[in-house]
């Protein structure tokens, strides 16, 4: 196992449409920040449509794909020596489109693949009026709906991580207190499937602060045994590594010994 080792699997760039900065400047930053490890996980474009770049805010179009995979692969090469440079992709997870986008991913060396939920009965988990007028029977259905989608996505196999298992709460705070066993239940699923999930710190750019997932669900995720790494998620180059030192520390807190990282897919160790 290799002490103190430092990365960061969840960076964005421009070509998602709403992160800032190429992935070389994702590169540098991590190198400035005394990281051993970047993973590029860029948002996959919208496979399942008919259209190239259905949502062009929100991801890359189908045709940028190849190209996304091949400069991520050269920069690789190029920073060999410096830092590790990994291959990923945030991917969204629809259940429907399951084989759609696995034949995408097999075409390419995936260092790992992040797997996130991020639309629900239909519409995004970040939409502010989605909870209005809701009953709390209805609340509690779609967080359960939600749960499932996240336990689907830990059995469809695809994914060796699963991203931010709790930002449905980043416009709608009061989510975190909507009871249910749900997320008890998910995460049994996910220590099963032995798929990791990342401590998320772009949580504390949103409404409810803090990070994803919040500090009782790592607790139930340590004695379930379900595994966890980092990612900032960062959409600016001046996010990557953020707050890394303290998840570290919040961690250890909680009992962890050690997190994962992740290469051609396989899952190794290191201690906290």
């Amino acid at each position: 196992m290799n002490p103190n080792l430092r990365f960061d699997f969840h960076t964005h760039h421009q070509r998602c449409g709403h992160a800032r900065g190429n992935i070389r400047d994702y590169i540098e930053k991590a190198i400035d920040n005394g990281l051993d490890m970047i993973g590029i996980a860029d948002h996959t474009p919208y496979f399942s449509s008919e259209e190239d770049q259905p949502y062009p805010h929100i991801a890359m179009g189908k045709s940028q794909f190849a190209e996304y995979v091949s400069e991520v692969l050269q920069l690789k090469e190029e920073y060999k020596g410096k830092i590790e440079v990994l291959l990923g992709i945030e991917s969204d997870f629809f259940p429907q489109h399951v084989g759609i986008y696995r034949r995408y991913f097999d075409r390419y060396p995936f260092d790992y693949i992040i797997g996130s939920v991020h639309h629900v009965d239909g519409i995004s988990i970040f939409k502010k009026g989605r909870w209005e007028g809701l009953s709390n029977k209805e609340k509690q259905k779609t967080k359960e709906t939600y749960y499932k989608l996240i336990e689907e996505s830990a059995r469809s196999g695809m994914y060796q991580i699963l991203g931010h298992i709790d930002a449905m709460k980043g416009f709608y705070p009061a989510f975190s207190s909507i009871e249910t066993e749900a997320v008890e239940h998910t995460l049994k699923i996910i220590a099963e499937f032995e798929v990791t999930i990342e401590v998320n710190t772009s949580g504390k750019t949103k409404q409810s602060g803090g990070w994803y997932p919040a500090d009782d669900i790592l607790e139930k995720a340590l004695f379930y045994g379900v595994h966890v790494t980092f990612g900032s998620d960062a959409h600016d180059p001046d996010r990557v590594g953020d707050d890394f030192e303290k998840v570290r520390l919040l961690l250890k807190e909680i009992g962890y010994k050690e997190w994962a990282y992740f290469k051609e897919k396989n899952m190794f160790f290191c201690p906290l």
